[in-house]
């Protein structure tokens, strides 16, 4: 029989808010779904919980067992937060791409951190499957379960709610939904629900515009934490969205910061990111219409970085 910690009740349930000042006249109102209010800061406690709530009940993931996980930060963090509240062990690679808060936080909760060098802080395709390739060399040791978030179905699976909470909170009124894309699985698993619900709702995903392979475009480095891996993740399927946006790493930086000193949402890259898309969503849909999309994480996970130094803010 599973075993939990109450705190993984705590996943879930975040406010869902209207963005009033960086919103022109004009646009459909845009929602914003504060993930940031999960327990480690992140959307990805409730791919976590799925991923690992799932490996159990198929019995990949025994007692002793440990959890091996190539992460860009946030994964790590929320796979390590659920293994800490259920028990097990993780092993977690990583980068020094990703910010020092993430990393930190995996170790304080008792993962074992391996740490791959970047090129310049950058992410690029070939720094994320490096720390694939790793990953999988030691998921081979005895009891190990190999978490895998980009070909994991539970992943998708686990963000099914987030679509459910959204078209509650916004009164079953809902016109499109925006979402970056990193290993694709929130987007796959938030459309798939929110088209069950009404399938004129119009899904737009979020690619950097310096490495655009969604659109066909070459890959390249960019500084847009946990999204844009470089290469076309193994779920993603041309149906998923119904157009794909780009958005330059400054753009999101710049809407990171408008974010917090005008909407008072404290929320890192990928969040800016999701919103600039919307913007364009919104200002094309015009009035009386709602577009959603995510606050991916907590910008207290950027604080070691330039995202939120005095000279940028």
């Amino acid at each position: 029989m599973m075993v939990e910690s109450r705190i993984l009740a705590s996943i879930g349930g975040t406010p869902l808010i209207e963005l009033r000042r960086v919103v022109p006249a004009g646009s459909a109102r845009v929602l914003l779904k504060l993930e940031s209010h999960n327990p480690t800061g992140s959307m990805k406690d409730r791919m976590a919980l799925a991923v690992v709530r799932g490996a159990v009940s198929r019995g990949t993931l025994v007692s002793g067992g440990t959890v091996i996980e190539y992460t860009g930060g946030s994964t790590g963090t929320s796979l390590a937060f659920v293994c800490a509240a259920m028990g097990y062990r993780i092993t977690i690679v990583t980068s020094d791409a990703f910010s020092r808060e993430k990393r930190d936080h995996m170790r304080a909760l008792g993962a074992s951190v391996i740490e791959i060098p970047s090129e310049g802080g950058r992410t690029t395709k070939e720094l994320i499957q490096r720390m694939i390739a790793k990953a999988g060399e030691l998921s081979t040791s005895p009891h190990a379960f190999f978490a895998d978030q980009f070909n994991n179905a539970d992943a998708a699976a686990g963000y099914a709610p987030l679509a459910e909470e959204m078209w509650d909170q916004s009164g079953h009124r809902l016109d499109a939904f925006v979402q970056s894309v990193g290993t694709a699985q929130c987007i796959s698993g938030v459309a798939a629900a929110l088209r069950r619900k009404s399938r004129a709702i119009h899904i737009a995903a979020v690619e950097p515009a310096e490495s655009p392979v969604l659109s066909g475009g070459a890959p390249g480095a960019h500084r847009i934490e946990g999204v844009g891996p470089g290469f076309v993740p193994p779920v993603w399927r041309p149906d998923l969205a119904d157009e794909i946006l780009q958005v330059s790493t400054a753009e999101a930086r710049d809407m990171a910061r408008r974010l917090a000193r005008e909407e008072a949402i404290f929320a890192g890259t990928s969040s800016g990111a999701n919103v600039i898309a919307a913007l364009r969503v919104a200002a094309r849909l015009g009035p009386d219409r709602t577009v959603a999309t995510l606050a991916c994480d907590s910008g207290l996970k950027y604080l070691s970085t330039d995202l939120f130094s005095p000279a940028q803010v």
